[in-house]
């Protein structure tokens, strides 16, 4: 039985001791200089200049299920950033935020409905920067399986989840070439169904995975 296969059952079953040695167990501290970023792929477009980062966090829910799976959430097409894109659940720091894992389970029952109360929080990934000037600390989380959702109508369109096996799988994972800002970079990509998950939100998950298959 390979790592892979382990981990998907242990969080079936509701554990996350195997997960846990995958992942950093305090968060990375958010600094000028990130691990992960939009520029992996895209060397020539980081700027020239040190900037000041915006701290943010995301949750990334899995879902306890038999075939477990990652919760996303597809942002409504009014917004000013992000229109229509699909992400996790997540934004910057508030000043009222003890830390940036609270800043995610905020994020998360503000955009979902989903309680603190139902996420088993896992371990951290590497913080990602991306090209709008946010440096994101990405938590892991495990979702139980009897939540309920509410979203709010401002923000999200839909929720939907994809099993973490297919998101596991390198196979799935495509790089594909955009326009932004007037040039062509590089990106991420997984398509499930519908679903098109690019950028940082794939990026993260590329992170996720290398972590969990680097043995």
């Amino acid at each position: 039985m390979n790592i892979w296969t382990e981990v998907l059952e242990q969080i079936a079953r509701g554990e996350v001791a195997l997960l846990r040695q995958h992942l950093r167990a305090e968060p990375p501290h958010i600094s000028l200089t990130t691990t992960r970023s939009d520029y992996d792929l895209n060397p020539d477009a980081r700027p020239s200049t040190t900037r000041q980062l915006a701290p943010a966090a995301v949750l990334v829910p899995i879902v306890s299920r038999a075939d477990p799976t990652v919760l996303f959430t597809r942002r409504t097409p009014h917004l000013s950033r992000h229109a229509g894109q699909v992400s996790f659940p997540g934004g910057r720091l508030h000043t009222e935020d003890s830390s940036l894992v609270r800043t995610a389970l905020r994020e998360t029952e503000e955009e979902t409905g989903i309680g603190a109360d139902l996420v088993q929080v896992a371990g951290f990934l590497d913080c990602y920067e991306t090209g709008t000037g946010f440096a994101i600390l990405p938590v892991i989380g495990l979702l139980r399986e009897d939540f309920t959702i509410s979203p709010d109508p401002n923000e999200v369109e839909a929720v939907f989840e994809v099993p973490l096996h297919h998101l596991l799988n390198p196979a799935n994972r495509e790089r594909r070439s955009m326009e932004w800002q007037g040039r062509a970079r590089q990106v991420y990509a997984f398509n499930y169904g519908s679903h098109y998950i690019w950028g940082a939100t794939a990026g993260i998950l590329v992170n996720f995975a290398d972590r969990l298959l680097a043995e």
